[in-house]
């Protein structure tokens, strides 16, 4: 089905991706040093299983989920722990812990690994699956997949999109693996279907990418399923945001201060449902991902699957090595990407994509000047905000005005940086404005919870002193011979 509604702002983007989806996806070589991070992407690290000089094998659990927060961690090469400390990552925190992994060559599995009965599970056993295998959304933000589908379950959800939409310029795993592995993310969705509760299952691409969307039309042709349809939608920036993309396929609109879940909605990556699909066909739980290498400092760009804790430099080289020296290298898209220190950074499951930029991929820097009031960004922010009243507020750090005009419901997405014609970075201002809020609303609530001790001492205080009065009139009552 196609729809033109969807966006009625955003932007045309230049895609620059027909470089890397020249050649079919293949596998880098396993690393000879694995540094996987406790921390796969969505700032929330599992406790290490294992300590250094303990044999691992692929699939051995090194990372235990503490909570719905965290995902569990497992070892993506078979060999010896050599270290648990802290390395550059690819978060946004820059640095994590991390479990080195030297590879003693065997590739050898975990044991006990087997195909997984999903159809015979119940949903909830079938989010446990998911949750043990610790798999995390593939769409960047790594959010813990079993938490998504637990509350969805709850709620409970009635409708599923997978979101194939992959609207970033460089970005293309997503459309590589659905090119490749359509019915992967067909049965990954038929797997989310039973462990969610949800009815029906849309999934959305855009039209831009029409051998993904035949292997789709074939897929869900063989499965035969008629609660998995297909939607197309235009090829707009950022069509792909999860709350800009449900209201587009679902008509509803989620209230800003609520989650998808909670009007009966779930959104998932096609990746992250391609990933469930290899879980229950092989029983090998979240230990690699597609990622797009890219940009033009890169010798022959393609699609690289790659186990987790593999080096960007073994990437770029299983890609041709750089072409030239980048000026920078970039983990994710060009407008919501984040710039790594160096090479040596790991893949997690958030990285989607690395971009080698050279002169050429970047935009030559000019100096900020100050806001002309033009409004070109409110024209094209996708939430509808009004980004030249939040700059205002932002820079009197007034918490109200910021609440007033929805910093909240910033999706960071860059579309109002990339027309600003004062080139002001709004995005990280916006960013900024976030983390004090963030930080305020934390002391507020550390705050009242301090209160609340506080309150309850004095209660705790109270009620002795009472008790302690009570028994010393009851037993000056018994010294008089009065009754007690």
């Amino acid at each position: 089905m196609f729809d033109r509604r969807e966006f009625p702002s955003g932007l045309q983007l230049v895609p620059h991706k027909a470089a890397a989806l020249e050649r079919a996806i293949f596998e880098a070589p396993a690393p000879t040093l694995a540094t996987v991070a406790l921390e796969q992407g969505n700032g929330r690290e599992a406790r290490p299983t294992v300590s250094a000089g303990d044999r691992v094998r692929v699939g051995t659990l090194i990372g235990r989920a503490m909570d719905e927060g965290t995902v569990a961690v497992h070892a993506s090469i078979a060999g010896i722990v050599r270290a648990i400390e802290v390395r550059e990552t690819a978060s946004r925190a820059g640095q994590g812990l991390c479990i080195v992994i030297e590879n003693d060559g065997s590739d050898q599995n975990e044991p006990g690994l087997e195909m997984v009965e999903w159809d015979s599970l119940s949903p909830e056993m079938l989010v446990d699956r998911i949750r043990a295998a610790g798999i995390a959304g593939l769409g960047g933000a790594a959010f813990p997949t079993a938490a998504k589908l637990a509350a969805a379950s709850r709620r409970p959800a009635t409708h599923l999109v997978l979101n194939g939409a992959e609207c970033e310029p460089w970005i293309c795993c997503d459309d590589a693996l659905m090119r490749e592995r359509a019915a992967d993310v067909v049965l990954g969705g038929q797997v989310m279907l039973r462990a969610s509760g949800a009815a029906r299952c849309t999934i959305a691409v855009e039209d831009d990418k029409p051998e993904a969307i035949a292997a789709l039309e074939s897929a869900l042709a063989a499965a035969a399923d008629p609660r998995l349809e297909l939607r197309l939608l235009g090829a707009t920036y950022p069509a792909g945001a999860e709350r800009q993309l449900l209201a587009v396929v679902t008509g509803t609109e989620i209230p800003h201060d609520a989650y998808p879940t909670d009007v009966g909605l779930l959104c998932q990556n096609v990746g992250t449902a391609a990933a469930v699909a290899s879980l229950v066909r092989t029983g090998m739980p979240a230990t690699r991902r597609v990622v797009t290498v890219t940009g033009s400092g890169v010798g022959r760009p393609g699609n690289v699957e790659a186990r987790y804790g593999t080096p960007i430099a073994d990437l770029v080289a299983a890609c041709g090595g750089y072409r030239s020296d980048p000026r920078r290298l970039i983990a994710g898209g060009s407008m919501t990407g984040r710039a790594l220190p160096c090479d040596a950074v790991p893949v997690t499951q958030a990285v989607n994509c690395i971009i080698a930029a050279t002169a050429e991929d970047l935009s030559p820097p000019r100096r900020e000047m100050p806001c002309i009031r033009c409004g070109d960004c409110a024209g094209v922010c996708p939430a509808g905000l009004l980004p030249q009243s939040l700059l205002r507020a932002a820079g009197a750090d007034d918490a109200e005005l910021l609440e007033t005009f929805g910093l909240a419901d910033c999706i960071e997405c860059g579309c109002c940086d990339y027309v600003c014609p004062s080139q002001i970075p709004l995005t990280a201002r916006f960013r900024s404005a976030r983390a004090a809020r963030a930080l305020r609303l934390d002391e507020q609530r550390r705050a009242a919870e301090a209160r609340e001790r506080y309150a309850r001492h004095e209660r705790r205080l109270a009620e002795a002193a009472a008790a302690e009065r009570e028994a010393f009139e009851a037993a000056r009552r018994r010294a008089r011979g009065g009754p007690e």
